[in-house]
């Protein structure tokens, strides 16, 4: 009885992690044609946020990792493609898996005090890691690249070209899409971490 319930348990993870993929994939594939005003509002974070919260650090790195791979294959990378393959897939794949990873263990941490505040909080760290490793990705791999980017948009300085022209409002967006977003369809789905 007892292995039966644990497979049931299993079983539930499974699918749940499996209808999160399809939502990272679909949201990642239609974020283009989700905007407010100039800004593509990225909710490709909000399942992974979930994930954290429902499946384990482990599902939620493999939410992460399809992410970075559907990025990377549906043209969202290709400027960066041009100049450095193996620094993009390195970075469009580490940026995923980490933020990915980052959320779960912030939500393992912090869950055993209060649910709500570590779901607020994991939505919080996603997309922080996610920019700050682009951002990193940047600097290591296309710095030259990124600064010959920033001249040509008026920037006095590669580091304000970074912040400002390359995530700057996507990021604010991003970011309180995905704390209003998640503890909202978490709450909704009322689903606890087995």
């Amino acid at each position: 009885m007892e292995n039966a319930n644990k497979n049931r348990i299993s079983t539930k993870k499974l699918v749940l992690c499996a209808m999160l993929t399809a939502l990272v994939v679909i949201l990642q594939m239609m974020g283009a044609f989700i905007r407010l005003g100039p800004f593509q509002i990225a909710l490709v974070l909000v399942p992974i946020v979930i994930g954290a919260a429902t499946c384990g650090v482990g599902m939620t790195a493999w939410l992460g990792l399809v992410f970075g791979a559907v990025v990377l294959l549906n043209g969202d990378a290709a400027p960066f493609l041009t100049v450095n393959v193996l620094g993009t897939v390195a970075t469009v794949l580490l940026k995923g898996v980490a933020c990915a990873v980052a959320a779960a263990l912030v939500y393992k941490l912090l869950a055993r005090f209060n649910r709500y505040l570590a779901v607020i909080v994991a939505a919080v760290v996603c997309p922080i890691v996610n920019t700050g490793v682009f951002l990193l990705g940047c600097a290591v791999f296309f710095l030259d690249t990124i600064t010959a980017w920033g001249i040509a948009e008026g920037y006095n300085g590669v580091v304000a070209y970074m912040f400002l022209g390359l995530v700057g409002g996507n990021f604010l967006v991003e970011l309180a899409s995905n704390v209003i977003l998640s503890p909202v369809i978490l709450r909704l789905l009322n689903i606890r971490r087995s």
